[in-house]
């Protein structure tokens, strides 16, 4: 055969077969007659025999065209199963994602939700991703991510999930040594632990507020969960997510006026809303990190 004919067309000669005439088998596939027999022509040009002969009934197979009945037949047994695989892949949910999160977030607050989630879904294996730096989803670095600004790339499929109050907080045994601070003013006499360097999202977060400066700092580090670990061995006074330090008893908030929001979004790559896996952990992020906020 110099022009091999494609499924199409042998899905069209099938259903000639099957229905007996052109009419009956283009509404069944729904198509219109003369597409559905200008298919049966280029088969019948393809294999170099006639299958079907006019007669006062409608169309009349030939031997040849019987002949091809059930090889047809298992090509659309095969077509159909090919379908239904497509299909349960997509909605399996199985595989490896990959996902970003930051330091604090992956270390304190996702856990709890992926030891639910891994209950629900064991098919499923995550790659964690701990960093302060976002991934790029549209190169496919991760699958799915928990970020701290709102996404700008259109591709992404985004939820906010809400601002994540940050705020001041200290260790008691902190406190007891040095006395709490009533004042922004009474800062200047404490120790407080913050960054090395003030990174955009942290330029972004402080705009408006006192001064929070690096020099002011007795320790200095751009790990957040350092600069955790410290506030909680009682070294000084930093800033801690409120929701975490609720559920910490031994951080104790201070200054609640001052404050600063973080943003916090649950975003993946578009193109991957169909995969099974991808779609079910997006999910159960979103409804872990609203609890969190709650």
């Amino acid at each position: 055969m110099d022009n091999e004919p494609d499924w199409q067309h042998y899905r069209s000669f099938l259903a000639v077969l099957e229905e007996g005439s052109l009419s009956a088998a283009a509404r069944s596939l729904g198509l219109a007659q003369p597409t559905l027999g200008r298919h049966v022509e280029l088969l019948e040009a393809a294999l170099g025999t006639t299958l079907f002969t006019r007669s006062p009934t409608g169309l009349a197979a030939t031997d040849a065209a019987e002949a091809l009945r059930p090889f047809v037949q298992s090509m659309r047994a095969t077509a159909q199963a090919i379908e239904r695989h497509a299909h349960a892949v997509r909605h399996t949910v199985a595989g490896t994602v990959r996902l970003g999160v930051s330091e604090v977030i992956g270390i304190e607050v996702v856990p709890t939700i992926l030891a639910s989630f891994r209950q629900a879904c064991p098919g499923v294996v995550v790659e964690l991703v701990l960093s302060d730096r976002n991934q790029d989803l549209l190169q496919r670095d991760v699958d799915v991510a928990v970020r701290m600004v709102a996404p700008v790339q259109e591709a992404l499929l985004a939820r906010r999930i809400g601002a994540i109050e940050l705020g001041l907080h200290a260790h008691p045994s902190y406190l007891e040594r040095r006395g709490e601070p009533r004042q922004m003013h009474d800062l200047t006499s404490h120790d407080l632990v913050g960054f090395d360097q003030a990174l955009p999202y942290i330029r972004r977060m402080s705009a408006g507020l006192p001064p929070w400066r690096r020099e002011m700092f007795a320790l200095r580090s751009d790990s957040n969960m350092a600069q955790l670990a410290a506030m909680r061995s009682g070294l000084g006074i930093g800033f801690c997510q409120v929701p975490l330090a609720a559920r910490e008893p031994a951080l104790v908030r201070v200054l609640p006026t001052m404050a600063l929001p973080l943003e916090c979004w649950v975003v993946m790559h578009g193109d991957l809303r169909g995969q099974g896996a991808c779609k079910a952990l997006f999910d159960a992020l979103v409804k872990g990190l609203l609890a969190y906020l709650a």
